[in-house]
């Protein structure tokens, strides 16, 4: 991991426990924002974008300890804007940046882009799972990035959807959402054996509502529907949280409530990441999910950071505070534009 408040899993599940974020106001274009982001140390050329990305899957690649020069080991990027600021005199395609990673990193077969609005992340883990299971790989590297541009702030911005203050998912005073940007990477094997510390992404569905290119459906569709399908593969009693998508506007929070409710997990404890590190895009659902994997080896419900009143309209257990849990598995859940929505079931314990 590349991020602001730490580049480990413990680094970062120590923040998340600590309330420990680095959201403050930037300069804007030309209103300021509030945002999480990553030191330049005095460098912020076009190929940033790539240079974090590279040393996310770095670390992982090196700590799984597998051949990237093997045709069988694949490469996925997740990403929603890449290196848009640098538009006017280069190729700022994902697939250029995303040969350009795959080069530096060594690998031999032909890197794949996912690029599905907010739920990019969690939609490469899902192609990264059939990709293993297709028999065609043993290994796949998802990697998600992102960095923040006037690009992306200004369209936000033109959507009233970001807040100047630390953002409060599903708080009754939320008022919209942050930006971050950070790098994930996760290796997914076919070949792993079971244990302790691995995980096994169990079932993973995406579904498009089409309710709006940018407003999430008032009913929860989308989310609900991907809720249901993954919920088929979860055995009684170990589910530990539902880890959401939590971005603080006034709509989305709304819609995964009701979504929650409607598939009826509206007991289960839930919780949001983005008070610590923002909004950061295609590399959430990869970043979210990792932080979710150490809370889970560590028996732990990571709080809500800015929540502290329930604002949606259904009895949902947002988590306020840690809480310890036995559960063995949980479900990452994510929305974007366009009426794209995913959902993911995690397991601790290694293959069944």
């Amino acid at each position: 991991m590349v991020t602001p408040v730490g580049n480990t899993p413990r680094e970062l599940i120590r923040a998340v426990r600590e309330g420990r974020s680095v959201l403050r106001l930037h300069p804007g274009f030309p209103e300021p924002f509030m945002a999480s982001l990553l030191e330049r140390n005095g460098y912020d050329g076009p190929d940033f974008f790539e240079k974090m990305a590279v040393e996310a899957a770095r670390k992982a690649i090196t700590e799984a300890g597998i051949d990237v020069s093997s045709p069988r080991t694949g490469l996925l990027l997740s990403s929603i804007k890449g290196r848009i600021e640098a538009i006017d005199y280069e190729d700022v395609s994902l697939a250029a940046s995303a040969r350009k990673i795959a080069d530096e990193l060594g690998f031999v077969s032909r890197p794949v882009v996912v690029s599905n609005a907010c739920i990019s992340g969690l939609a490469a883990l899902i192609q990264g799972m059939r990709m293993l299971r297709s028999g065609n790989y043993d290994y796949v590297v998802v990697v998600g990035a992102e960095v923040q541009s006037r690009f992306i702030v200004t369209g936000f911005q033109s959507l009233k959807a970001l807040s100047l203050n630390p953002c409060k998912p599903f708080d009754a005073s939320r008022d919209g959402l942050n930006l971050g940007e950070a790098a994930a990477a996760m290796v997914l094997s076919s070949k792993m054996p079971a244990g302790q510390d691995v995980f096994e992404l169990v079932s993973g569905c995406i579904r498009n509502d089409a309710n709006h290119i940018s407003g999430p459906s008032r009913t929860g569709e989308g989310s609900y529907k991907a809720l249901r399908y993954v919920l088929k593969d979860v055995r009684p009693g170990e589910l530990a949280f539902v880890n959401v998508h939590g971005t603080a506007t006034a709509y989305n929070d709304e819609m995964e409530a009701i979504a929650l409710d409607r598939v009826g997990l509206a007991e289960v404890p839930v919780n949001a990441l983005k008070g610590i590190f923002g909004h950061t895009m295609g590399a959430a659902g990869i970043l979210e999910t990792l932080v979710s994997m150490e809370a889970l080896r560590e028996g732990v419900v990571l709080p809500t950071k800015g929540f502290e009143t329930l604002g949606v309209s259904r009895r949902i257990q947002v988590s306020n505070k840690e809480k310890t849990t036995q559960g063995k598995a949980f479900i990452k859940l994510l929305s974007g534009f366009g009426g794209v929505n995913g959902a993911l079931l995690v397991r601790k314990g290694g293959v069944r």
